[in-house]
Parts: C-alpha cells; structure tokens; sequence
C-alpha cells in the first residue's frame, strides 16, 4: 500500500486484508515492526482521536512521529494558490509539505473542507494540492469529502459486533448541530457501508440531501457488494428493522456555502436528536453510532450515549488498531 486517500481506491480484498491485519495486531501486537520509521501528522484542522490515534499506532510498532499545524509555525502558514505575501503568513504551504515529508517515512494529512463551494469540495482541491507535493506514502486523516481511516474503524467495529453485511440494514441519519458541518464523514461513511454488502438508508430532512456524485458512487460500490443504498426524509421508514443507527451532522448541500440560508434551513430541525423512540421498530439489538466527538442533548440523548446501544468508544478506539494496519501494511520491512 502506498496510499490510503479513498476506500474506493481500495478493493474488497484489499480491505478484508487490512481488517485482518487490524484483528491480529490488536491481538498481537507488533512492538517492532516500525522500528526506526517516522510519520509526519500535518494537521490543517483541528483533532483528538485523528492525532492521538495515529501517535498510539506508531508507538506500539516501535516507530516514531510528530506534529506539525498551522499554530505551531512561528512563520504562518499561507495556502491561497497564487497569493503574493505581503501579509502575516512569512510560509506557503508549498514549500512547508514537502520539507515535512522530507523528515518522514510517511504523511498524514488532514484538511477540512472550506465550505464555500460544493464543486470545490467535492474535487477535493485542498487535499489534493498537497498531496501532490509529497514524495513518501500519503494518508488522508480527513479531507473536505473523505475520511478512509475513520471508516476502516467503523466496519471493523460492525464485524467485531457480528453485524450482518449482506441484508444488514444500515440507517446514516442526518442529525441536528447548530453549525454547518463537513460533507467528509457522511461521504465516506455511506461508501463504507455500501461497499460492505450492507443494505443503506441516508435519512435527512429536506435540504439536506447529499450530493449526487456521492449518492451515485455508494450505489456502484453497492451493486457490486450485493447491497444496496436509497435516500429518504420518511424517518419512521428508514429506521425499521435497522441495525445500525448511525448519527451525524452535516451541511445543507441546498444551500451549501451559505451560512444564512443554512440556519433557515434547519431552524426547528432539533427533534432530529435521537433517542431511545428512534429504536421502536429496529431491531432489538440495533447499536447507535457516531464518529465523535458529539454533542450531547443536541445530536443524541445521554440516555443512548452512555447505555448499551452506544459502541462509540469502540470505534473511537478501533481507529488505532486499524491506523496500525496501514502503517504496518505502507512501512513494515521496507
């Protein structure tokens, strides 16, 4: 593996094997593996369980890593193509990627979506830019319109829980936030379930319908994984007999870049907080997900968060163990 930006990017096989490979360092760990290798975290946006998870993985393979944002430059760090600097910002991102990259065996990079313009985003202009001034193995730690390692974590979480994938019934609900949030987790998360074999429901009010482009890829890794992927607002629909319920918030694509016009959108939306009358007519075991972090009263209700359908912590943990099977697969032996 030489790159980890798109689990599409991956096949079917290549993903049982990282998710073998995950279950047996997690099992039988490693402590050597990386001896005396380096990966550089470049963090354009904020992170806990992205930077602790990925420093986790590489101390318990025996190699090393450190961290590099924007806050840490005593210069500042510009990112406009094209800018003349003339301002505060004495450091072009050009010049910075791939200096950070010359100390390393690898790179994570990490990148939010600026969430001005859906065409822009989409592309993944920003994280591509960078990607391409790096010369050793890239890892996508989160892009405007992906996030493979959070998604890796979460189909290990379903089949350590024994959850189905064909026939299993996966629900990616919209949920409520006061802000606008990025298109990242929910792009990835729907590909993932769908190239799992899983039969996948996006619910969300109306407004916030994901993009076709995305819609359209999860089908096509669906159709080939023997699942299937549709989109509702007809919440009593989407949630029967679904086993997983899994939560997230993001912006209204109606309305995309559009501060304004995205608050109208889902002003009275907050009864989309779930709780336990979401698990009426699922199945009794169905668990709740969520990528973290999450807001508490506002996107779901202590009473799941902290009970017997929450396997947050789970997957929030299962980033590092298959973080490590990247890392391994990228740098072990060479």
């Amino acid at each position: 593996m030489k790159e980890l930006h798109d689990l599409a990017e991956l096949t079917a096989e290549q993903v049982e094997d990282l998710l073998a490979l995950a279950g047996r360092l997690q099992k039988r760990p490693e402590p050597r593996a990386l001896e005396g290798k380096v990966l550089a975290l470049l963090f354009m946006s904020p992170s806990l369980r992205t930077l602790a998870s990925f420093q986790a993985a590489m101390v318990r393979l025996g190699g090393g890593s450190f961290v590099i944002s924007p806050d840490m430059s005593i210069h500042g760090l510009e990112t406009r193509p094209g800018i003349v600097m003339d301002g505060m910002a004495a450091e072009h991102i050009r010049e910075a990627v791939p200096v950070i990259a010359s100390y390393a065996d690898a790179i994570g990079i990490r990148a939010f979506a600026e969430r001005r313009s859906l065409d822009h985003d989409l592309a993944d202009n920003e994280f591509n830019s960078m990607r391409a001034l790096c010369h050793v193995p890239v890892i996508n730690m989160e892009s405007a319109i992906n996030h493979p390692c959070q998604s890796l974590a979460d189909w290990k979480t379903m089949d350590d829980l024994a959850v189905p994938r064909n026939g299993g019934k996966f629900v990616l609900s919209w949920a409520y936030h006061p802000r606008a949030l990025p298109l990242a987790v929910p792009a990835a998360t729907v590909h993932m379930a769908a190239m799992r074999g899983m039969d996948v429901t996006v619910l969300r009010p109306d407004g916030f319908e994901l993009p076709d482009v995305i819609m359209d890829k999860a089908r096509s890794a669906a159709s080939a994984a023997g699942g299937s992927v549709t989109e509702t607002d007809d919440r009593g629909a989407a949630l029967e007999g679904a086993q997983i319920i899994y939560a997230k918030s993001w912006s209204s694509t109606r309305h995309y870049g559009n501060r304004v016009a995205d608050e109208e959108q889902r002003a009275g939306l907050d009864d989309w907080r779930v709780d336990e009358s979401w698990f009426a007519s699922t199945q009794p075991d169905c668990r709740f997900m969520h990528c973290l972090p999450v807001r508490r009263g506002v996107v779901v209700t202590d009473e799941i968060l902290d009970g017997p359908r929450s396997v947050v912590i789970q997957e929030a943990q299962n980033r590092m163990y298959a973080q490590m099977a990247v890392l391994h697969q990228m740098l072990a032996g060479k």
